[in-house]
């Protein structure tokens, strides 16, 4: 879990501090368009911040891990209708659609089977 946490603490930071030209598209881009790009970024660092708080006692933290899991999953979701409406995006999205709509709800499977032992065991 905690390994999976660098993908939105170094891509999110990298993208606040560079903007769109982290992904190696020309910097003139439109101010808008750069500003609402580093408020999302901003917005999938903080997620990673916020997963990283469940790693130590995530057998208890099973409402934050689901809350920010389906904040991810809606993000897939939303990846996917632009994957439909435009296209396959590089390769780095296509890994990003991966973690949102694959990896992130095995890790939301596995908290819950985590807990469900962890209860069992406590009792």
């Amino acid at each position: 879990m905690a390994i999976a946490c660098l993908v939105p603490l170094i891509t999110g930071g990298q993208s606040i501090l560079f903007g769109p030209g982290f992904l190696g598209h020309a910097r003139e881009i439109p101010t808008d368009l750069d500003s609402h790009f580093r408020y999302i970024s901003g917005i999938f660092f903080a997620v990673g911040v916020a997963f990283a708080t469940c790693v130590p006692g995530i057998e208890a933290k099973g409402p934050r891990f689901r809350l920010l899991g389906a904040l991810v999953v809606a993000g897939g979701l939303a990846r996917v209708v632009s994957l439909v409406a435009v296209g396959v995006p590089s390769k780095g999205h296509v890994f990003g659609l991966a973690m949102e709509l694959g990896v992130v709800p095995l890790l939301l499977l596995w908290q819950a089977g985590f807990a469900k032992r962890w209860d069992a065991r406590s009792s």
